[in-house]
């Protein structure tokens, strides 16, 4: 077996913004030849290149991706980061998200460098607003170029605290929101609770869908309806070994929290593997028993 000797070269940092030869046109190419060099997942497909917007310009590009249903409005910039990119980007995310509403959408702006003021400024609307900035960086090592995508800024995922119950709504406001597919893949989950959780009933919050036992919040597990699945909280004190579990067994783990583990379920999941999520549902119900 050869073994290959490597040794240490330092890259030089390039401006692409004062670059004669390159320029954002060249940039949106290589992101349309390979999306998934962005760090937005291995599924990720192109969907449309500067693709016209009504009264608004044109979206540089527009991703896809299947499994979660969700699209991704990418504005392109070289240099710093200004106010009418940030302005720009959101206007075509919220064209698109209006023209197609099966979808979740993310608006994605990417920069050659996300100052920490407009880093600010982006967090502000991230909490309102699915954002997510990418820093991107050119690095020349000899006659090669390549370029180093960072996620700066990420969508802050729905989370709750046990007493954040939110405000009040209704089955079919979760319906409209989401989908009445993934509303029903929570049906399927309560139906599980409901065999060693006497009096257990859902609690339907703007944010999340929590648990009530004999009318009583108690929040061990949190549902969270998307358009193509349920995404599910689990409080237990040993999320890692529920990580390994219900990875072992197809599940996909989506973050290990301080006090939660989250994952998604598909209805093949709920279907195939009701047993396992049936104990790590009586793990969380018993840890967490007032």
């Amino acid at each position: 077996m050869t073994t290959t000797m490597f040794q240490y070269a330092k890259a030089e940092v390039i401006s692409l913004k004062d670059h004669p030869q390159f320029n954002e046109t060249w940039v949106r190419d290589r992101i349309a030849e390979d999306p998934t060099i962005l760090g937005l997942g291995d599924e990720v497909v192109v969907k449309a290149v500067e693709k016209i917007q009504p009264n608004a310009g044109r979206l540089d590009l527009l991703l896809h991706d299947d499994e979660p249903g969700v699209r991704y409005e990418v504005e392109l910039m070289l240099g710093e980061v200004d106010p009418s990119h940030i302005i720009r980007t959101l206007e075509y995310w919220d064209i698109e998200r209006k023209r197609y509403p099966q979808f979740e959408h993310r608006a994605v702006l990417v920069a050659e460098r996300v100052t920490g003021r407009f880093l600010n400024v982006i967090g502000l609307f991230n909490s309102a607003i699915p954002i997510i900035a990418i820093q991107m960086t050119a690095l020349a090592l000899g006659n090669n170029i390549t370029l180093q995508f960072t996620k700066v800024l990420d969508v802050i995922e729905l989370g709750a605290d046990d007493d954040d119950t939110g405000p009040a709504v209704d089955r079919q406001y979760w319906i409209s929101r989401a989908s009445e597919k993934s509303v029903l893949l929570a049906d399927q989950c309560m139906n599980i609770l409901k065999d060693f959780v006497p009096g257990i009933a859902f609690k339907y919050n703007q944010g999340f869908l929590g648990l009530t036992i004999q009318g009583a919040v108690n929040n061990f597990i949190l549902f969270i309806p998307k358009k193509q699945f349920l995404s599910v909280q689990a409080k237990v004190e040993d999320r890692q070994h529920w990580k390994e579990v219900l990875e072992e067994k197809g599940i996909e783990v989506i973050a290990v929290g301080n006090r939660r583990i989250r994952f998604r379920l598909t209805a093949q999941d709920v279907a195939d593997k009701k047993d396992t999520l049936k104990t790590l549902f009586e793990t969380a119900y018993k840890e967490n028993a007032d």
